[in-house]
């Protein structure tokens, strides 16, 4: 795809800028592999042999009886006896001595009968961010070969959560960088296009609403509704859709009387047309400008929320979760390491890279 000479310049102003190229392609790589995260660290089989067939426990429930068990409920595919099951291909007797007969199953024979062996394919990291690691002693637990960033006060593997919190706080801050910027960006445009008492009237509902106690809102909905990510991610777009106003009002004000804006009316071409189409790339420099502050702020507003237990559901892999468990155990300082760690370096790529794009976007650079 030919990229027009307008975008050419932008990307090679964004390459110039060799700090915000590289923690672009380490967010990338980061992000991607969180988006796998059920692949990477859980303590479900990706893919199980069993009497010849296929199964996706990440995909699908499958009960225990699926393999020759006794139970309905989900198999817990680290029992040694789902274990035996599997690789001897439903044998009875592994409900008596799994140990043995997993140890009889390599050689292909259980019991003097030659098997069908079975097998199951694990993830590097064998706990989900919920899985309460099997290990003796008080949680939370130390860093080990087990648990490479120790656990929780909960008994949940750190590196798991680290994961799966990693991808749910950039999913929500992407949802809501988008539809604040959507909203913010068609309310000051609108504002600043037609001004007069258009213009009034916005100023003052948008004195009254950003005057909202936000944090009582959200304590009252989650009391009433219950906490969940829809929720929060709806109450965060309600309160922070005022960020671009500012910003995209004065811009339009700005530019609403220079000759190209004139000769558009001139020529009859429609309002939308001129402020989206004329008059909104003119105002993306001071718009993208913006952006790290929204971006940075809604990873701030959730980690906080979770910080003070107003956030998603405390089984939620919550980075502000961690946190707050890391005040709270003064004697485990991995926990506060890792969270500081995680919010440095993902806060750091962030900037670096919002930095980048606003270069990109200055018309008065240029690379060299």
């Amino acid at each position: 795809m030919k990229l027009s000479p307008l975008n050419a310049r932008r990307w090679a102003n964004f390459r110039a800028n060799r700090r915000a190229f590289w923690s672009l392609w380490i967010f990338m790589l980061l992000f991607t592999a969180s988006l796998f995260a059920e692949f990477i660290a859980n303590d479900k089989p990706i893919l199980v042999q069993y009497r010849g067939e296929y199964y996706t426990p990440i995909f699908t429930f499958y009960p225990e009886t699926a393999f020759g068990g006794e139970f309905q409920t989900e198999a817990a595919y680290r029992d040694p006896e789902v274990k035996c099951l599997i690789a001897t291909g439903g044998v009875e007797a592994c409900l008596d001595d799994p140990e043995g007969l997993l140890a009889q199953a390599a050689t292909g024979v259980v019991e003097g009968q030659a098997i069908t062996a079975g097998w199951a394919v694990f993830p590097p990291i064998p706990y989900s961010f919920n899985t309460i690691v099997d290990r003796p002693g008080a949680a939370p637990l130390p860093p080990g070969e087990a648990n490479l960033l120790g656990t929780d006060a909960a008994k949940r593997d750190v590196l798991a959560r680290v994961i799966y919190g990693f991808r749910l706080s950039i999913l929500f801050t992407l949802i809501v960088t988008v539809l604040t910027s959507i909203i913010g960006i068609a309310a000051g445009a609108v504002q600043g296009f037609f001004g007069g008492r258009t213009d009034l009237i916005f100023q003052r509902v948008i004195e009254i609403w950003s005057a909202t106690p936000s944090l009582y809102v959200i304590i009252i909905l989650f009391a009433i509704l219950g906490r969940s990510f829809w929720l929060l991610v709806f109450i965060t777009v309600l309160f922070g859709w005022t960020a671009l106003v500012g910003v995209v009002r004065a811009e339009f004000l700005r530019a609403r009387n220079l000759e190209y804006v004139r000769a558009a009316r001139a020529l009859g071409v429609s309002d939308t047309v001129i402020m989206f189409r004329h008059m909104l790339p003119n105002a993306m420099v001071a718009t993208i400008t913006m952006l790290p502050f929204i971006v940075t702020g809604t990873i701030a507003t959730l980690a906080a929320l979770d910080f003070l237990g107003f956030g998603l559901p405390s089984s939620a892999p919550s980075l502000g979760e961690l946190t707050r468990q890391a005040k709270e155990h003064l004697d485990a300082p991995w926990l506060a390491f890792t969270a500081f760690f995680v919010f440095a370096g993902m806060l750091s790529l962030l900037v670096f890279i919002f930095e980048g794009v606003r270069d990109a976007f200055d018309p008065r650079k240029t690379f060299a």
